[in-house]
């Protein structure tokens, strides 16, 4: 191990005198070098830039990634410089759960079925979210990370320096300028030889005389002068090379902050591509639960009539009446139809009354806002679309998971589940 005494003690001069000098200047006791207002806006603007951008980083990991073990798992693992394993998303796991649970309860069972559809679905949606975590990871977070942990150190490293030169070259001003000073003292001073006494000067010359190896104090006086001389000759020279590397490391430091205009453009496009891979996600997270609504009520038309039909009492379906065609509105339902109702499906109508026969009533009508997009089934339905308002009402004995809506000259039944009532 090469331990050099001399280098550690210099440095530790220099550190020692350094803190010296930025304690006086905190004090108010030394002046301090002013940068120019264009490098103290960059800095400023610097570490805005740095302190944003941060902020936005570690929230935009919180919300791709909420569990903070999680995340300081691939902390970890960026760290050692691993690969992160996969992890499965929690729609990808929920789909598993659901697909696993309907080969329990049976396939071909209606219970069963869905629960197969809905996690085809969610395991969808797992993907997509799994695509847009390593989308976003890419183009938006890894440039952010390569900022903080690269560009911005650089400028730290060099802006620690350019103080320090700064603080040099305060410390050589103080210096120059105490050694001024004293020449000054001393040039006012009277000249010793001039104003003692004549006895005086006699005696020193004859003791000069007895001691002719003794220096005089003519030469005392010139060698005191000279060192002054070269004091203030050292410590200006030292002030120009202090200067000259300030100059230099000012320069050094401006280009480096002038790159942030850069940065912000780099950031700027990355928050394209961030949104660009949102709106993806949530279109087609919008686009796999529209399909799985089609399915589900295409599932409630057909599938389960004719599992209530099968699991029907036998003797209560032979009592039944035929049922009549959907293109008349439910009127009262006989004792075996109203028994087996179920919340969603429309109770079979018993009467011959038409739809277009059905009049609205005086009183009783409200206003509702569709909330999903509903296609009817068959002519006594009506087809919605989402956000429209229409009117909606009862009719005596109508099941009451339906109303009747009309727009304009259309009518027909709508499930109460697609809308909001208004007051």
């Amino acid at each position: 191990m090469d331990f050099n005494l001399k280098k550690l003690t210099s440095d530790a001069g220099v550190f020692f005198t350094r803190a010296v000098q930025f304690t006086e200047e905190k004090l108010g006791s030394a002046e301090k070098t002013e940068l120019d207002a264009h490098l103290e806006n960059l800095i400023a603007r610097a570490d805005c830039t740095k302190n944003w951008t941060e902020k936005i980083f570690r929230q935009t990991e919180v919300l791709l990634q909420p569990n903070p073990s999680a995340r300081i798992e691939e902390f970890f693992y960026e760290k050692l410089d691993k690969k992160i394993p996969s992890r499965t998303t929690n729609g990808e796991l929920l789909g598993q759960y659901m697909l696993d649970a309907a080969k329990d309860f049976g396939p071909g069972t209606p219970y069963g079925s869905t629960l197969i559809t809905v996690g085809e679905y969610q395991s969808r949606l797992g993907g997509a979210e799994r695509e847009f975590l390593q989308t976003s990871a890419i183009n938006f977070l890894t440039p952010l990370r390569n900022f903080l942990e690269g560009d911005w150190r650089t400028i730290s490293k060099e802006r620690r320096l350019l103080e320090n030169r700064r603080l040099d070259l305060d410390i050589c001003k103080a210096r120059v300028k105490k050694a001024k000073q004293a020449e000054a003292k001393a040039a006012a001073e009277p000249d010793f030889q001039e104003t003692r006494p004549r006895n005086y000067v006699l005696s020193a010359s004859a003791s000069a005389v007895r001691r002719p190896q003794t220096e005089t104090h003519v030469e005392r006086c010139i060698h005191t002068k000279t060192h002054r001389l070269y004091s203030i000759e050292y410590a200006e020279q030292e002030l120009r090379v202090a200067q000259t590397e300030f100059d230099r490391q000012a320069e050094v430091t401006r280009l480096l902050l002038e790159g942030i205009s850069s940065t912000h453009v780099n950031h700027l496009r990355c928050l394209h591509e961030f949104v660009e891979a949102q709106a993806t996600y949530y279109a087609q997270c919008h686009q796999y639960m529209q399909e799985l609504q089609k399915e589900l009520s295409s599932a409630n038309s057909d599938t389960y009539p004719n599992s209530f039909a099968s699991n029907a009492n036998p003797s209560t379906s032979a009592t039944c009446p035929s049922p009549v065609s959907s293109a008349t509105l439910p009127g009262v339902s006989p004792p075996c139809l109203a028994s087996t109702s179920t919340p969603g499906i429309a109770r079979e109508p018993s009467g011959p009354l038409k739809i277009q026969d059905v009049q609205q009533p005086s009183t009783g009508h409200r206003k509702a806002k569709v909330l999903y997009d509903y296609d009817a089934h068959d002519t006594s339905e009506l087809s919605l679309l989402a956000d429209e308002l229409i009117t909606v009402y009862t009719v005596p004995g109508m099941d009451p998971d339906w109303l009747v809506g009309e727009r304009g000259n259309q009518k027909g039944k709508v499930p109460v589940t697609y809308l909001e009532l208004l007051s």
